[in-house]
């Protein structure tokens, strides 16, 4: 049976040697290459659609003036596709700063030897992996990843946020009348009300943000490089959607959430699970302070 050709887009210059470097790297392991080059960002962009790509490689020299920018664009287009940058003498110092914005790594042009290719690909390569097995993790319900990936993928958030002096801030959501729906009007009406809580909280964050459905009626969602102050904002923009989602809701009655949030810096040493453990700690004295005893932890993951 033949390998999968592994698929790599490549944005470089003509004075660049990407392709040959990628070549050798993948020689000795017997890797087959699906490899596209174009010349040019305006080209880079259209062209991920047709390629679908694993891995891409940008020139930074193709992406003055702002090659940040350019990073965080395309970041955004493929929120899911390692991006590999490749920085010379002039502009290496935009490497931390692209790597901030969504890269993955970085490649000195002096220095694109076997050894260094290796090392890039071995880090993207990884990245899509544990990508593709938390992709069989989600909740048949919502389609959103399930406890374990959103344990998985965030560990491997904070890990890269840690490297590159980035932050996190991390939510859950309950919902807290869950049991009384489900006993008042059925598990269909349950059904759709965690439907419809996730849905407010898909509108609330960005593409790029992780939302996972963690319990039976909790949510979390991991927003990566978002400021201190952003922990207030979301949870007043969640309760402002969430009012105006209950003012057309239907014949069962609004939906009450609690939420819970942290924001973690690179500074910081505690473990992924260490800061779920803590939110959820937040939210369980939340719903116990704001609901009846017997319905406090209706549906939260313990």
């Amino acid at each position: 049976m033949a390998t999968k050709k592994l698929r790599v887009l490549v944005a470089e210059d003509t004075h660049v040697n990407t392709v040959g470097s990628l070549q050798e790297a993948l020689q000795k392991t017997e890797q087959p290459l699906d490899l596209t080059v174009v010349g040019s960002v305006s080209t880079l962009l259209p062209s991920i659609k047709l390629v679908d790509p694993e891995i891409i490689f940008l020139d930074l020299s193709l992406a003055q003036p702002e090659p940040t920018d350019i990073v965080r664009r395309l970041h955004r287009a493929t929120p899911r596709v390692p991006i590999i940058v490749i920085v010379d003498a002039e502009n290496k110092d935009s490497a931390p700063q692209c790597l901030a914005e969504g890269a993955v790594d970085y490649l000195s042009k002096e220095l694109m030897d076997e050894e260094n290719m290796n090392r890039v690909l071995r880090s993207a390569l990884e990245r899509n992996t544990l990508a593709g097995l938390t992709d069989l993790l989600r909740d048949p319900l919502t389609g959103f990843h399930n406890r374990d990936a959103f344990l998985a993928m965030g560990a491997r958030g904070m890990d890269t946020a840690r490297r590159n002096g980035g932050s996190l801030v991390l939510l859950c959501a309950l919902l807290k009348n869950f049991g009384a729906l489900r006993a008042e009007f059925g598990p269909a009406a349950a059904d759709e009300a965690i439907r419809e809580v996730g849905e407010v909280l898909a509108k609330s964050f960005r593409e790029t943000d992780m939302v996972a459905r963690i319990g039976e009626a909790q949510f979390a969602v991991l927003a990566a490089d978002a400021a201190e102050p952003s922990v207030e904002i979301l949870r007043q923009r969640i309760e402002k959607r969430l009012a105006a989602y209950n003012q057309s809701r239907g014949p069962w009655g609004p939906l009450e959430l609690g939420v819970s949030a942290s924001y973690w810096s690179s500074n910081n040493t505690a473990s992924f699970q260490g800061l779920l453990d803590t939110v959820e700690s937040g939210l369980r004295r939340d719903v116990a302070v704001h609901s009846e005893p017997s319905m406090a932890v209706e549906g939260l993951r313990t």
